[in-house]
């Protein structure tokens, strides 16, 4: 006996009002170019906010006494003690950290009764001050940001966010393979180029003997470079470890409803 209408087979499910009939149960909604132009901005954003993150925790006095105390951190040439040291870097990460004048490391006296900072110094870590003011300033846009983009599309498209701070994640530690990749195979070039896209040629190189150097010589930028890479690469190895459990969940939570159907259906067959 024939029928004029036809019944969905069990491996059919029939069309409901989320599906539009003939569309595949397992595939997912397609992604509107607003949706992709916010992912985009959280895989981009991500880099940036880690490497601040690092960037913002070296900068701190804690950092500089980790570093005068560590053994093997080379000593001043020039007889400076490490509480020397100690009073005249803390003046200069604060310096950097604050929106303080020129005056207050030109004003600063030495041990020996001169200048502590000569003019080009001084002048060197106001153009620091401004990249370090600057770039917080910008990190925290980028924060505000992704905040209200990763918002938006938890609501409206669930899982894409995790999916775009997860590809953001990965691309940080490529990022990081390749600038430790270049750092290795030569510093003095590595730091060179990095300086070299912020300051003006000329501006940010001193004699052996000035405080800058005595200060902050070579192996201080070096073990801040890897303080930085590690906070940046636990940062993104901690993004792709939340993201990924928020993914399994909410693929579950997508898959549920059409298990369900299924299970309706084949009750009733």
């Amino acid at each position: 006996m024939s029928t004029s209408g036809s019944v969905p087979s069990p491996s059919e499910p029939a069309a409901s009002a989320d599906r539009p009939a003939g569309t595949p149960a397992s595939s997912r909604p397609r992604r509107t170019v607003g949706q992709r132009i916010l992912q985009s901005i959280l895989v981009v954003s991500l880099p940036v906010l880690l490497l601040g993150l690092g960037a913002r925790l070296v900068a701190t006095p804690v950092f500089l006494w980790l570093e005068y105390h560590r053994p093997g951190f080379p000593a001043d040439h020039w007889g400076m003690g490490t509480e020397e040291r100690m009073t005249f870097g803390s003046y200069g990460m604060d310096y950097i950290m604050n929106l303080a004048p020129p005056e207050y490391l030109g004003g600063l006296v030495s041990p020996e009764g001169g200048m502590a900072f000569t003019p080009a110094e001084v002048s060197h870590m106001s153009d620091v001050q401004h990249v370090m003011q600057w770039g917080l300033l910008s990190a925290f846009v980028l924060l505000v940001v992704s905040v209200l983009a990763g918002w938006w599309l938890h609501r409206r498209a669930p899982g894409a966010a995790s999916a775009a701070w997860f590809a953001g994640a990965w691309l940080t530690v490529l990022l990081l393979v390749a600038a430790c990749v270049a750092a290795v195979l030569g510093w003095q070039s590595f730091f060179a180029a990095f300086h070299s896209l912020f300051f003006s040629s000329g501006t940010w190189t001193f004699s052996i003997s000035d405080t800058l150097i005595r200060l902050y010589p070579t192996q201080f930028w070096i073990d801040a470079a890897i303080a930085v890479a590690l906070v940046t690469l636990v940062g993104a190895f901690a993004v792709m470890l939340v993201t990924t459990r928020r993914r399994r969940r909410a693929a579950a939570a997508s898959a549920a409803p059409w298990a369900g159907g299924r299970g309706r259906l084949r009750s009733r067959t």
